[in-house]
Parts: structure tokens; C-alpha cells; sequence
């Protein structure tokens, strides 16, 4: 019953945090009225939905495909590292739950149910790496061609983007 309140209210933060992110992302709209002339057009090097492809069949995929070559490696390592922590409360909980069904040892019970527990939050965990990584690839990919670098003769910092006639 602990890990099911633990579960409700780790999805409710979950759910708290992509509705904020929304309203955020959506927040920004172009207006009409802006001083762009219409026959330029702005092409976007890499796809943002290729990015998200990408690292949804192999985690670290789109962020190697955006050239962000850094991110790659700690995505797999965390994610090594949640696999491995699942793995040995999966195997704990195993083991004690087959000990606990011999005997019905209360204490057996307890320590059964903390590995249980643990291993369900490594799920979890693993889960939000995994949305991260897709999050990662898809904003990398629409910031690719956005650059910011300082005017040395000024010193006043310029935003660029590239526009291709």
C-alpha cells in the first residue's frame, strides 16, 4: 500500500511538471505583425522529429545525430546505473520473497517489501530518463541553428540565426 501512494504521488508530480512545461513551451506565440520579410524562409538543418525518433529507438541516438557528442555517454550511464539498481533489487526481492514464503518471518516480509518498492522506483526512474532524453533531443534539435556570440568590437552580444535565400 506504501509503494502505491509512493507511485500516485511520484505520477501527480510527473503530471504537475509536463502540464507546467506546457504552458511554458506554448506560452510564446509569433505575432502577425512582425517585421520579417516574406521572401525569406528560415530552414531548419537537423529534424526535430528525427531527433525524437532517434533516441527513442536508441536512448543518446538523437543527441549524437544533433552533435551534442556529451550527452550521449551520460545518458548511458545513468541508465546503465538504474538498469543495474533494478536489477539487484529485482534479484533481492526475489530472493526474499522466496525466503518470506518458508518461513512467514514478518521481518522477511518488511525487507521484501523495501526491494520491491525500491526496484519499483527504479522503474520509474528509468521511465523519466527515457522522456528526458526524447525532451533533450527534441529541443536540440529546433536550438541546432541558434546561435549567440559577442560583437568583440561593441561588446554587446548578437543572436543569430541562419536564414538561407
Amino acid at each position: 500500500m506504501n509503494s502505491l501512494k509512493l507511485l500516485i504521488n511520484h505520477i501527480t508530480k510527473i503530471f504537475l511538471l509536463i502540464l507546467f512545461c506546457q504552458a511554458i513551451l506554448f506560452s510564446q506565440t509569433e505575432k502577425e505583425g512582425n517585421n520579417q520579410n516574406s521572401d525569406t524562409t528560415f530552414v531548419m538543418h537537423k529534424s526535430p522529429l528525427g531527433a525524437v525518433l532517434m533516441s527513442a529507438v536508441i536512448p543518446g541516438l538523437g543527441q549524437i545525430y544533433n552533435e551534442s557528442y556529451w550527452k550521449a555517454p551520460i545518458i548511458w550511464g545513468i541508465g546503465a546505473w538504474f538498469i543495474y539498481n533494478w536489477d539487484y533489487n529485482n534479484d533481492r526481492y526475489k530472493f526474499y520473497k522466496n525466503l518470506y514464503l518458508s518461513n512467514l518471518n514478518p521481518r522477511v516480509r518488511d525487507i521484501r517489501t523495501n526491494f520491491r518498492d525500491q526496484r519499483d522506483l527504479f522503474t520509474i526512474y528509468m521511465a523519466l530518463l527515457y522522456i528526458l532524453n526524447l525532451v533533450d533531443a527534441y529541443v536540440d534539435a529546433h536550438l541546432y541553428d541558434f546561435t549567440v556570440e559577442e560583437n568583440f568590437s561593441t561588446n554587446q552580444t548578437m543572436f543569430g540565426i541562419s536564414i538561407n535565400f
